[in-house]
């Protein structure tokens, strides 16, 4: 699956969106757009699509969405079906690049996806072929919010990692919910005894345990392009440190015997307390938890770093470099936050599509004219 790095310059290859058609998605009726290959500011008011063309770029590549779970609500009031296709191109300077089409569309709340016309072996495989990293206001809160945020953000860099981690991720998901419902309907000693009871565990054991051990590569992989981030983004005197708070095993006896040991606890709790459901990224400033120590400038550049990191770390699993999707980058800027901002982009080596309603804020003197591309989206319409 991966690309290697060219073998004469040694830089990894680039991944290039060259073209998109975009039909009925969201505000969109129809967009066609062939993007510059490095830099695209795509300006407007709120409210009129620029999110959404980003959203577009991301359903083409991946088969989902950033904002929401559900595929329905992409389609356009009105409309049957919506539809996203992306010619991608893997950019290598030794070697002739190669090419491909990649189209989602969404009909009656089913997703259906090609590669070429052809339906690809797995929605994994699909979703790993051309990488892109979504930045969106959501995450703003990545270092100072929800565990679960933190989750997600590991697993998307493990499914590059080990593609069956998101079928490991589903099939625990599914066991533990089942394992919850039998020790919530009966919570007396048949039910904690039932031979279903033990199987569903058996489940949650096996694939908890594979999820755990994806997940901690996974941060073996991401903590110390984090670091390095964090000391060009932040201050190069301050030590950012990750590490794995797993909430489980990687052990399948372990965790068994864990599971059944909880039992009565679990059947009294909203949900278990033993398992990779509990995991969680832990950050640390200077050997304390960032969480309580950073100041709001330090978070944000935390955050960047995260998304930076992210990208590298997939760069080097996948052998390309991601296309970067930055939304609404200008919301509350001050100088040194748009100062973290341009020291990001400029770690940054792949194509870029960035968001803003300040156009003059977006400064770039370090790339060409020819490589960057500027649009207008009004009502839905791109110009």
């Amino acid at each position: 699956m991966s690309a290697p790095a060219d073998e004469l310059t040694g830089r990894t290859p680039s991944l290039l969106l060259e073209r998109l058609n975009i039909r009925e998605f969201r505000n969109l009726e129809r967009v066609d757009v062939e993007p510059a290959p490095r830099l695209n500011v795509i300006a407007g008011n709120n409210g009129q699509g620029k999110t959404s063309l980003l959203e577009a770029i991301y359903f083409a590549a991946t088969s989902r969405s950033f904002r929401t779970p559900r595929a329905a609500e992409l389609v356009r009031h009105g409309a049957a079906v919506a539809s996203a296709r992306a010619r991608f191109v893997e950019r290598r300077d030794a070697l002739a690049p190669l090419a491909r089409e990649q189209t989602a569309a969404v009909e009656q709340k089913r997703c259906a996806v090609r590669i070429d016309g052809n339906r690809p072996p797995s929605l994994a495989s699909f979703a790993t072929r051309s990488p892109v990293v979504a930045f969106h206001t959501e995450e703003l809160a990545l270092s100072t919010g929800p565990a679960s945020a933190r989750r997600t953000l590991l697993d998307r860099l493990a499914l590059f990692m080990d593609p069956q981690s998101a079928d490991h991720r589903a099939r625990y998901a599914q066991a533990l919910r089942a394992r919850h419902e039998l020790l919530h309907r009966g919570a007396g000693a048949a039910a904690q005894a039932s031979s279903e009871l033990d199987a569903f565990e058996e489940l949650c054991a096996l694939h908890g345990a594979a999820l755990t051990r994806a997940r901690d590569a996974a941060v073996n992989a991401l903590a110390p392009e984090l670091s390095q981030a964090f000391a060009r983004i932040a201050a190069p005197d301050l030590t950012l440190a990750a590490r794995y708070a797993p909430g489980g095993s990687g052990d399948a006896e372990e965790a068994r015997r864990a599971l059944r040991e909880h039992r009565r606890r679990d059947a009294h709790r909203p949900s278990a307390g033993f398992g990779p459901h509990r995991d969680d990224l832990a950050l640390e400033l200077d050997g304390h938890p960032a969480r309580v120590v950073a100041s709001q400038g330090q978070h944000r550049a935390l955050t960047l770093s995260l998304k930076a990191a992210e990208t590298a770390a997939i760069a080097s699993v996948r052998g390309v470099e991601p296309i970067l999707l930055l939304d609404d980058v200008s919301s509350e800027l001050d100088p040194d936050r748009t100062a973290a901002l341009f020291t990001f982009l400029g770690l940054a080596r792949g194509q870029v599509f960035l968001t803003t309603t300040r156009r003059d804020l977006i400064v770039t003197p370090g790339i060409a004219p020819s490589e960057r591309r500027d649009f207008h989206v009004e009502g839905g319409v791109l110009s």
